[in-house]
Parts: structure tokens; C-alpha cells; sequence
């Protein structure tokens, strides 16, 4: 499977008369685009922002971030979800780099969205401060979920994935500045050169706990609660299959951008046929049910020994019970005899004291951390604010609260907040993007 990603590079962004893409600037029709977005009929209010690195510019609930992507060939680049159903991670997909499209509700948040912040300190915390972004601040008449914690987000989040595709289409008919090409033979017909190095999978495990539909990771439009872990060529990932949910304390939320883009992929990519023979990906899930969580290790380590892995590298979207499916798999990856390094953040609580994860076990001996979701973070008021502050403190976002008899609020009268890691928009950064360091004191 051979998968050619066509960049090109996104220096600059404005409103201005028509949608293209010239030496380095985007130029988008605000008007056109937002008659584009307001075809479904769920979003009641709208408007487009332009936010780029050094801006102060705050935007908070942040929802979800995708790369304006485009297929020359006319296929979708959301296969079972935006678009019909198709298989993914061959042929030859457009991206715009530097450059996102970000979704931001307009009154209301949750525990699944978080804070941008575009300078200052707080730039640091999140991926999307350096980039780019083009920002869809809206609405929506899903009444029944603007006060519950816990929101599906549906039509935002559609609304984003459609977007980033309809700005990327200005690239169509243009010749990327590079390519990027992605291609693994099938993992039983390999050079013996690559063969005599150790094998390798890369094991995702994307958040699925919802028993209800709408709110988790999307594989090809399939609710990955719905499924059993199964083996996938990483260009899949890459290519658009899978998409991002909307249950996740924000911070340990693997946005559609991470899919798209995800480090860690293209790190074992790298080393493939250097260091390593890198064998695929696993696809496996998380699970509420305890014999839920055994089924899935079980299932993932059958699948890595089929394939004759040496080692693996396993990567959870979230913590808390999830930490039960990260450990179980890993133990169950060690007991089959392979190697295995985890990726993950912690929950070390406020002063860095406590248990970093739900359950721990002997075997997990190889662990990178991604930092302690409980920081406390404080930051000033923003010039800007894209969205509504207060849905920090009042919507139930994961690292906000309404009061505290020690820290009081946390949204000030004057616009500065003070917040856990937990709300920085997928702060944590697992997926590979992590510029975390950890020191001994």
C-alpha cells in the first residue's frame, strides 16, 4: 500500500474574495464559506476567525482540529463518514501544513473541549498555538445537549470535517511543493534484510467507552466501541479513516489533526528499515466492562505474536479507566513475549504525589510520560477571547470548575483563568507531538 501526501505550505492566512492559495497565502471567501457551513440546518449561528501564532487570541470550548485536506481523484477524505464508504491510505491526498481548521462553540462546553491560547504563556500548552488556524466559532439547535456535560457535538464537529475539505479544494488543480510517501510491503513479504530486524507494532487505542453512539472515535464511520481490535495499515490512520470523538477529558483527546498527522506513525515509518521492521498498526479500543478490557489485550497480543512481533509501542487516548485497557494490553503484550513501551499522560493529582495511573503493574517497566493532567496552570486575561470564557468554569469542562473555597473560580472577573492540564486542547499530546520533559529532583 503506497500513499503519497502532497504538501503544501501555509504561511499566511486572509479574508478576501475568492478561496485560494497563492506563494504561501490562503485567501478565503468568509461569506461563501460560512452559506457552505449553514447547509445543515442544525447550526444556528456562525462566523469564521483567523488566528494565527502571536495573536492574543484565547478561544475556549474548543471542540475538535483538522487538516484541510483534498483527493485530486475526487474520493472524500473522510471515507464512511463525510463521504461514502471507501478504503483508505492508497493513491495521493493534498494537504495544507502550518495550517488547521478549528471548531469552537459559541456558548456552550463540556468535558470533552478545552482551551487555545495563541501567545503568551499559555501558547506552549497546546500544538495548535503554532500553527495557523482558521476558526469556526457556532451554534447549533441541539437543545438537548447545550447543558449536559457530556456533548456529541455532531454538527460542529461535521461541520469542521467538511470545512477543512472545502477550503482544501483550492489546492486541487495545483502541484505540491513536496511529497511525503508512505509505503510498507505486506508484512509476510519483505525484503529478508528488513526481516532480520526486530518487528514492531504500533497499538492504538482510541477512546470508545460510550455505549451510546455519536461521542466515540469513528473508524471508517464505525463506532469503535462496536469493534474488536484488528490489524490496519498505518497509512489508514494517516489517510483519513479514523476520525475523532467527542468523549475525553480534553487534554488526553487525540484530535482528527493528530490522526491525520500522528508523530509516532511516522517515527516508526523513519526507522523502518533501519532499525526496525515496522509491521502496522493494531487497532484495539477502550472499554468500560472489566472481561471487555481482558477480551481486547487478549485479542491485541494474538494479533502481534500472529504477526511475529518482536515489540510494541501502545499509545492510550485518555486516563483514569482507561488506564486498566493501557496496563492490561501491555502486561498481555509482556506475557506473549513482547517488548512493549507505553505512551501515555498521568494523574499524579495537584502536588505530583499521587499514583500516576488507575492500576499499575510490574511488567510495565517502559512508560513515557506525556505529563500530569492535574498541573495547575494560571494565565492572564487574553486581548481576544473566540467563544465563551465562562464555559471554563460553568459547562463541566475536565479542568475547570465554577468556585473553589481556595482558588476561587476558574474564570476571573478580569479574564485570567486558573485551570488543571486537563483543559488545554489536547494538550498532552500523545499521539507523538509531546515536547515534555521530565526531571529528577
Amino acid at each position: 500500500m503506497k500513499l503519497e501526501i502532497g504538501n503544501f505550505y501555509v504561511k499566511d492566512i486572509v479574508f478576501g474574495n475568492e478561496l485560494s492559495l497563492k506563494d504561501g497565502v490562503l485567501t478565503v471567501n468568509k461569506e461563501e464559506a460560512l452559506d457552505f457551513i449553514r447547509q445543515d440546518e442544525r447550526i444556528t449561528e456562525a462566523e469564521l476567525y483567523i488566528a494565527k501564532p502571536g495573536d492574543k487570541i484565547r478561544m475556549c470550548p474548543v471542540k475538535e482540529a483538522i487538516e484541510p485536506r483534498i483527493r485530486p481523484d475526487g474520493r472524500g477524505i473522510f471515507p464512511g463518514y463525510t463521504d461514502d464508504l471507501a478504503p483508505a491510505g492508497e493513491g495521493v491526498v493534498y494537504a495544507m501544513k502550518n495550517c488547521s481548521v478549528l471548531v469552537v462553540g459559541r456558548h456552550w462546553g463540556g468535558f470533552q473541549d478545552g482551551i487555545i491560547d495563541m501567545s503568551g504563556e499559555g501558547q506552549k500548552f497546546t500544538y495548535f498555538g503554532q500553527l495557523n488556524n482558521i476558526v469556526l466559532v457556532a451554534d447549533t439547535n441541539e437543545d438537548f445537549e447545550k447543558h449536559e456535560q457530556q456533548k456529541k457535538n455532531d454538527a460542529l464537529r461535521r461541520a469542521g470535517h467538511k470545512l477543512a475539505e472545502y477550503i482544501a479544494a483550492c489546492v486541487k488543480e495545483l502541484t505540491p511543493e513536496d511529497t511525503e510517501v508512505y509505503e510498507l510491503e505486506a508484512a509476510i513479504r519483505r525484503d529478508p534484510e528488513v526481516e532480520k530486524l526486530p518487528s514492531v507494532v504500533y497499538v492504538m487505542q482510541p477512546q470508545s467507552q460510550m455505549e451510546e453512539m455519536g461521542y466515540n472515535d469513528l473508524l471508517y464511520g464505525w463506532d469503535t466501541n462496536h469493534m474488536v481490535p484488528t490489524f490496519m495499515h498505518p497509512n489508514e490512520v494517516l489517510d483519513g479513516a479514523l476520525v475523532s470523538g467527542s468523549f475525553m477529558p480534553v487534554s488526553s483527546k487525540w484530535s482528527t489533526y493528530d490522526m491525520q498527522n500522528c508523530p509516532n506513525i511516522k517515527s516508526l515509518y523513519k526507522e523502518h528499515g533501519k532499525t526496525i521492521n515496522f509491521l502496522g498498526v493494531i487497532m484495539s479500543n477502550l472499554n468500560v466492562a472489566l472481561d471487555q478490557k481482558e477480551r481486547a489485550a487478549q485479542f491485541v497480543a494474538q494479533i502481534a505474536t500472529s504477526l511475529g512481533a518482536d515489540g510494541a509501542v501502545v499509545a492510550e487516548e485518555g486516563y483514569g479507566n482507561p488506564d486498566a485497557d493501557f496496563v492490561g494490553c501491555i502486561v498481555a503484550l509482556e506475557d506473549a513475549g513482547v517488548k512493549t513501551v507505553g505512551i501515555t499522560n498521568e494523574c499524579t493529582g495537584r502536588d505530583g504525589q499521587s499514583q500516576p495511573l488507575v492500576t499499575l503493574d510490574e511488567k510495565c517497566d517502559a512508560i513515557v510520560s506525556c505529563g500530569n493532567v492535574s498541573e495547575l496552570i494560571e494565565l492572564p486575561p487574553m486581548e481576544t477571547v473566540l467563544g465563551e470564557l465562562e464555559a471554563l468554569g460553568r459547562d463541566g469542562l475536565s479542568g475547570g470548575w465554577a468556585d473553589d473555597e481556595i482558588l476561587g473560580p476558574s474564570v476571573r472577573k478580569d479574564g485570567s483563568i486558573i485551570m488543571e492540564n486537563n483543559s488545554m486542547f489536547c494538550g498532552d499530546q500523545v499521539c507523538g507531538w509531546s515536547p515534555k520533559t521530565m526531571k529528577e529532583f
